[in-house]
């Protein structure tokens, strides 16, 4: 006679396997996603121009942004007024047509009036042939 023993059949799923897969898809979106931000953060200065008619786009060389925190940046960094015109002086020193000497001015509308002024005296000591007010067409401007 033949006895049959006990068969208990453990289930046990191992989760390691998926616990690591997880662990390396959040590790590498976290790493992913910060990167992005680093990277792009420079770029997004918001800055709202004024509209204007009759608005000429001007090749940007050398692009400054006052931001409506009256911020200035420029080359993607923030700098103070008594720094800029040293950094102006170097990047217009580097620029070989007379033509192309031109400080793009990007600013908010709400942006204090005497900042702005000050950032155009210091372009035009730093040797720069124009200083150009940024702004954008009436009709591209959403309603």
């Amino acid at each position: 006679m033949k006895i049959a023993s006990r068969r208990d059949y453990m289930l046990s799923l191992e989760s390691v396997a998926m616990t690591d897969i997880v662990l390396n898809m959040f590790i590498f979106f976290f790493i992913s996603f910060s990167l992005l931000y680093t990277f792009t953060k420079h770029q997004g200065i918001k800055v709202a121009l004024p509209t204007a008619e009759n608005a000429v786009l001007y090749d940007e060389n050398i692009t400054v942004f006052i931001t409506p925190d009256n911020e200035i940046f420029t080359e993607g960094k923030k700098v103070q007024i008594d720094e800029l015109g040293g950094i102006l002086k170097e990047r217009l020193s580097r620029i070989e047509d007379s033509q192309k000497r031109i400080v793009v001015l990007k600013s908010d509308e709400k942006v204090n009036l005497g900042l702005a002024v000050k950032v155009m005296d210091v372009a035009k000591q730093a040797q720069a042939e124009g200083v150009v007010i940024s702004t954008v067409k009436e009709e591209n401007v959403r309603k």
